[in-house]
C-alpha cells in the first residue's frame, strides 16, 4: 500500500546527501534544453574549493551566484 511507496521515497533519500549543499558559479558555459532556458554552469563548493561539477541552472543565473544544490553527487552531461 502507501507506507511501501513512503518508505522507499525516504530511503532514496537516506541515500543522497541530506543537506544541501552551497556551490559558486565559477563559469557559465552556455544555454541548452529545447527553448534554450536552461544554462550550464561550472560551479565549486564552498566548503570544497577542489571540487567543482557542471549543472544545469533554470533562471537568471550569473557568474559569482550562489547556488542551493539540493543533491551535490548528480553532474549534467557537456552541451555539444
Amino acid at each position: 500500500g502507501t507506507s511501501w511507496c513512503c518508505s522507499r521515497d525516504e530511503n532514496k533519500m537516506d541515500k543522497a546527501d541530506s543537506r544541501p549543499k552551497l556551490a559558486r558559479v565559477k563559469l557559465v558555459l552556455g544555454r541548452t534544453g529545447s527553448r534554450g532556458t536552461v544554462t550550464q554552469v561550472r560551479v565549486e563548493f564552498l566548503d570544497d574549493v577542489n571540487r567543482s561539477i557542471i549543472r544545469n541552472v533554470k533562471g537568471p543565473v550569473r557568474e559569482g551566484d550562489i547556488l542551493v544544490l539540493l543533491e551535490s553527487e548528480r553532474e549534467a552531461r557537456r552541451l555539444r
